[in-house]
């Protein structure tokens, strides 16, 4: 029943982040043993041959500098699917163009709304570099679409399609939506209408009636990936619609073979953001013989030490 001795962390200017990783392992406690855990899982997924792996993560964590680990994954090629929300097209696309700043938990929220500012936790994020810049730029692009005669597409088409346009921009190479055009790799939203991007979606198809985004052709994308005799991975970054339909699709495979779930949420809040892999193993969303791991906490710090190493 015993393990392994506790070993004291000790680390200076010259520490690696991977030699950080494995002392956190080492150190036997908490949240910073399931760092090191996490890490060796993905390693273990990331090394297996022809393991599909799904990259799932709500769009908050874009309006931070994680934007920029999300974007190296995909980079990399280390996920070949991604699972996110209508937001993380939102604050992707916007930051083409316009920076979001540093702000505080604590502002005063009416003095932030009367000076045209929103608030995302910490996040300054002014009217004119989210919604204004959405409008104005996107709605070019969706009338090139539309001209092209692509004018039935699944959602994950339409985000390449996006990131097709944006290769003469020249900050394209930040944007997580470039990178997965780029690289082939789908971007499935179940969400698309909740944000932004579905807003001018909606408004776009009001003057133009024979332009349709069918979420039923990703879905019909998903049937003919998670069928069949194969191995699943998944990096799970929060809560919430995307990473149920991560889970959801490998119960047809027979559940996912890797999944490391990093998270705020609690176990008992009765909702599957805070449900823990266990809890989807009695589903068959996650094999009863699989690996997996939850690292509780907020993926802005947790993430860039669980994931470093690949990169």
């Amino acid at each position: 029943m015993i393990g392994k001795k506790i070993k004291d962390i000790s680390v200076n200017k010259d520490t690696s982040l991977e030699e950080l990783v494995g002392q956190l392992h080492d150190s036997g406690g908490f949240v910073a043993k399931k760092v090191g855990i996490a890490a060796n899982i993905l390693e273990n997924m990331l090394s297996e041959k022809d393991c599909y792996n799904t990259l799932s993560f709500p769009a908050a964590i874009i309006s931070t500098g994680c934007r920029g680990i999300i974007k190296d994954l995909v980079r990399k090629k280390l996920f070949h699917m991604v699972m996110t929300t209508c937001g993380t097209l939102d604050h992707d696309f916007a930051r083409v163009w316009e920076p979001y700043y540093h702000g505080s938990f604590s502002a005063d929220d009416r003095a932030l709304h009367e000076k045209k500012i929103h608030r995302l936790g910490n996040i300054f994020i002014p009217f004119s570099n989210y919604g204004e810049i959405i409008e104005k730029k996107l709605r070019p692009v969706l009338e090139d679409i539309y001209k092209s005669g692509k004018r039935d597409l699944a959602a994950y088409e339409l985000v390449w399609e996006i990131g097709k346009r944006l290769e003469k921009e020249k900050n394209k190479e930040h944007s997580i939506i470039w990178w997965c055009w780029k690289n082939q790799i789908p971007v499935i939203v179940p969400g698309i209408t909740d944000g932004a991007f579905g807003l001018q979606l909606a408004l776009f198809m009001q003057d133009h009636s024979d332009f349709r985004v069918d979420v039923f052709r990703d879905e019909k994308f998903l049937i003919g990936k998670f069928f069949g005799d194969m191995k699943t991975g998944a990096l799970i970054i929060g809560g919430g619609i995307s990473k149920h339909h991560a889970i959801w699709w490998n119960q047809f495979k027979g559940g996912l073979d890797y999944a490391v779930y990093i998270t705020t949420a609690v176990e008992w809040d009765g909702s599957l953001s805070g449900a823990r892999p266990r809890e989807a193993v009695s589903w068959g969303k996650i094999n009863e013989k699989a690996e997996y791991v939850t690292v509780e906490g907020d993926a802005t710090a947790l993430l860039p030490l669980v994931v470093g190493k690949f990169l």
